[in-house]
């Protein structure tokens, strides 16, 4: 099957010289073939236009990773020699600038538009606006950026429900002891603990949204929010 392309598994063992198809079928790896490990997407793009290639990835609990792309050796090269002539050329330097350009603006307003759905959706009151303001700046610094995975990321929601999300993920990962937490295997387990720890950051935010007179030095979003203050994550 060497004149395939597809999303293969790596070998448990980093020394087997096979891979595992989608279907269960084991693949020994040619010997005239590598692999061009992942890290140059331009690379592994053209790879995949000049003949066949295996794409493996290997999981690690819910987790995939790339282990790069297996191909003949000759073609990684090729893809190599391809991509380095192009970007000597100068006009492919300034392309980059200019693409580079727009996408720092891009996301410079998706990260303006991020933060006034968050204190939208904070919805603080006069007496803790300020708080608000910070919260919402701690939470897009920490969701906006790109590739960072967060739900802000992902476009199939609408912003609104990515702001509410992002603060409920913000809140538990740094208001409760949700990431030191031993949980079951049990379906649905994980779930129904997020669901609970979801209910206690809304009761947390509502004395904020009506206004009432918050203990700063006991409150845990208060604390939160100034060791983000002081140390950024």
């Amino acid at each position: 099957m060497t004149d395939a392309t597809l999303t293969v598994r790596s070998a448990t063992h980093p020394t087997r010289n096979y891979v595992v198809t989608e279907a269960g079928q084991k693949l020994d790896i040619p010997s005239t073939w590598a692999c061009l490990k992942p890290g140059d997407a331009a690379v592994t793009k053209t790879l995949k236009t000049l003949g066949p290639s295996w794409t493996a990835i290997r999981k690690k609990g819910r987790i995939t990773f790339s282990d790069g792309v297996w191909a003949p050796r000759e073609n990684i090269e090729q893809a190599k020699s391809i991509v380095a002539k192009k970007r000597s050329d100068p006009g492919y330097a300034r392309k980059r600038a200019a693409d580079l350009k727009r996408c720092q603006e891009k996301q410079r307003c998706y990260e303006i538009s991020f933060q006034q759905a968050l204190i939208q959706w904070l919805d603080f009151h006069p007496r803790h606006i300020v708080m608000g303001e910070q919260l919402a700046e701690a939470i897009s610094r920490h969701a906006t950026p790109v590739g960072s995975g967060t739900v802000a990321r992902t476009e199939r929601i609408p912003l609104e429900e990515r702001a509410a999300a992002a603060v409920i993920a913000w809140m538990r990962h740094r208001t409760t002891v949700y990431d030191s937490m031993e949980i079951s295997w049990i379906k649905g387990r994980r779930r129904e603990i997020r669901r609970v720890l979801a209910q206690q950051s809304v009761q947390i935010l509502n004395a904020y949204r009506t206004g009432e007179q918050v203990n700063q030095e006991t409150c845990l979003l208060a604390q939160a929010l100034r060791k983000d203050i002081i140390h950024p994550v």
